[in-house]
């Protein structure tokens, strides 16, 4: 029978380099949320043995080359086992994502190009991150000409784009809304969002929406700060030593924002994020292939701590409705993005009563 929530769980030992041991784990389950990173070296046992075995599976990677690889490599068979695979559900990339739903269905007529720019606040002790996420950049960073060479082998049809087109910001630009400095946003959020809007767009023949992804930085003395780091970091991660001394001595090159220990329960307490969206698009009647755009909407999602609490919170709720709200998923299983899973779910609702809260700033303008 189906077990319900809160019964006892037993512990099940299964090893990434032990396929025996995760097949049999997949066998005894219904979803499997897989956790271990970075992913582009332990992320794809789990991922096979859950399809072959059919059980469905989500994760919490952030890293493109992953997430875009199991796509092209398990898609059309976790789509005849009937399973779900569905990848980036923590922090990277369920606010962006869904904030883009969100905002899309909160806009009276046709959203078609969004901005989404976040803050992480910190409390005294300051922010601090696990080195895992850490290595995951620098491999990821290191590997970039795989993944286009992994987009060309996928095909990606190109998402038209709809309404006044979103203009590239500058590497670095001050942003009067917020008075900082921001940055193009490094994660996966800006790939994740682009292959839900082609998947709506393609099956769901929904109007694409343009995003772009940016992150505060805060005054001119960070933007120096993170200059420095940043040309230092580029640097070495080109050279396999470099690698090898960046992974080795994360903390020393991260200022002390990654450590192997991870961040104190009192940095986790003292530290919270806003992402907040700036929505444009065509009121309802108005041809968006036509014309300027002519409304406007503001909306945010608000969390703790991204890494530790907003994560766990964001992959939990996923999974709670991968399982719950089975009905309006996707027809045919698959390998999805949270996005082009879940929109028809009710899975901000779930994160809304969880803490991960998704609201309207400015109504939209017309």
């Amino acid at each position: 029978g189906k077990a319900a929530f809160g019964e006892e769980v037993g512990v099940l030992l299964c090893d990434v380099s032990d396929a025996g041991s995760l097949a049999s784990m997949a066998r005894q389950t219904r979803l499997v949320l897989s956790c271990v990173g970075p992913y582009r070296f332990l992320g794809e046992p789990v991922v096979q043995a859950c399809v072959e075995n059919g059980a469905s599976c989500i994760d919490i990677s952030g890293e493109p080359q992953f997430l875009e690889g199991m796509y092209l490599k398990y898609n059309e068979k976790a789509a005849e086992k009937g399973v779900y695979v569905v990848g980036s559900c923590g922090f990277d990339s369920i606010p962006a994502d869904m904030g883009v739903m969100y905002t899309r269905d909160k806009l009276k007529g046709t959203l078609t190009a969004v901005e989404s720019f976040l803050s992480v606040k910190s409390g005294p002790e300051g922010v601090c991150v696990h080195d895992g996420t850490w290595k995951s950049a620098v491999y990821g960073l290191a590997d970039e000409d795989n993944l286009k060479k992994l987009r060309k082998k996928i095909g990606y049809a190109p998402v038209p784009v709809v309404g006044a087109k979103l203009k590239k910001r500058g590497f670095l630009f001050y942003n009067q809304e917020f008075k900082e400095y921001c940055i193009p946003f490094m994660g996966s959020d800006g790939s994740v969002v682009k292959r839900t809007q082609r998947y709506l767009h393609t099956e769901l023949k929904e109007t694409p929406v343009q995003y772009g992804a940016y992150v505060n930085v805060g005054g001119l003395s960070s933007v120096i700060k993170l200059m420095f780091a940043g040309m230092l970091f580029f640097l070495l991660v080109k050279f396999n030593f470099g690698r090898k001394l960046l992974t080795k001595y994360p903390e020393f090159f991260s200022a002390g924002r990654f450590t192997k220990e991870g961040p104190t329960q009192k940095q986790m307490d003292g530290t919270s994020f806003t992402m907040t969206f700036f929505g444009e698009g065509y009121s309802e009647g108005q041809d968006p292939q036509t014309g300027k755009p002519n409304v406007k909407i503001c909306t945010e999602v608000k969390g703790p701590e991204p890494g530790y609490i907003a994560t766990p919170i964001a992959m939990v709720q996923a999974a709670v409705s991968l399982l719950e709200d089975a009905a309006s998923l996707p027809k045919r299983g698959g390998v999805y993005s949270p996005g082009a899973a879940f929109s028809k779910t009710k899975l901000i609702d779930r994160l809304n009563k969880r803490g991960v809260e998704f609201s309207v700033i400015s109504k939209p303008e017309v």
